[in-house]
């Protein structure tokens, strides 16, 4: 039969190592975004896609000349 010692730290080891673990579970549940999520500003699908808003439009005076 093992010590009184042993048995708290195996205890306290395994209780640290499951909050550890519940820890990264609690982190990971919305650190992927939901398929809806991912593929909103696609728009619906067999629909054409929402029109690019400005900000990610080059500048008119930004042609590429070289």
């Amino acid at each position: 039969m093992a010590s009184f010692s042993k048995v708290t730290e195996s205890k306290r080891s395994r209780r640290h190592r499951n909050a550890g673990h519940a820890r990264k579970v609690k982190l990971s549940r919305k650190s992927t975004p939901t398929y809806k999520e991912l593929f909103a500003a696609l728009g619906e699908p067999g629909q054409a896609a929402p029109a690019a808003s400005a900000a990610s439009k080059p500048a008119a005076g930004a042609s590429a000349k070289a």
